[in-house]
């Protein structure tokens, strides 16, 4: 994305999915468990409107403990949760006919949603276009590519709220946008 391009309204996701240490649960096999969302006006880049959902496994429907402990998300929230289709529809529904650029940390959550939405033999509500934050704020500082908690140090905001939990990351995400897209200057870095 041209960093002078305006957008009308960007959505800013993150992604919870199911995992485990090591390669016990193949990649391939992860499915989405959360879904965070923040939609943010295009100009002012001012949060206007949030989602989000449990959404429930099936095809590994039992939580692995380590998959608890990293997220804190626990059997009991995504038992009852609906199911990756339904939550998509839910997800169409939020954006009410805006077209928003759908915007996260990483290539990980563009990549994961692509593999639900196959398995699942559902479309997707985000368009074709993804801005990759992290490669954005990496570009804009013209330092190498860090987490998101990282970039939130580099730039003197505190994490706020729990990480590795999909709303409260996409929030944090949201926040670093002023410095992803160029609008506020990298401050001089310590040292």
């Amino acid at each position: 994305m041209n960093p002078a391009e305006r957008v009308a309204f960007f959505l800013v996701i993150d992604l919870e999915a199911t995992c485990d240490e090591g390669k016990l649960l193949p990649s391939k096999q992860m499915e989405i468990i959360e879904v965070g969302a923040v939609l943010v006006e295009g100009d002012t880049l001012a949060p206007l409107e949030e989602f989000q959902s449990f959404v429930r496994p099936v095809r590994h429907p039992i939580l692995r403990p380590f998959c608890t402990r990293l997220t804190s998300i626990t059997q009991e929230q995504v038992d009852p949760a609906p199911t990756f289709p339904e939550v998509m529809e839910r997800l169409r529904r939020f954006l009410d006919g805006r077209t928003a650029l759908f915007c996260s940390w990483g290539e990980y959550d563009r990549r994961q949603f692509r593999q639900d939405a196959r398995y699942h033999r559902v479309s997707l509500p985000l368009g074709e276009r993804h801005l990759n934050l992290k490669q954005a704020f990496a570009d804009q500082l013209r330092e190498p590519p860090c987490g998101m908690a990282g970039a939130l140090r580099r730039v003197g905001l505190p994490l706020r709220g729990t990480h590795h939990r999909g709303i409260d990351d996409a929030r944090n995400i949201a926040r670093l946008l002023p410095w992803a897209l160029g609008r506020e200057p990298a401050p001089p870095r310590d040292g």
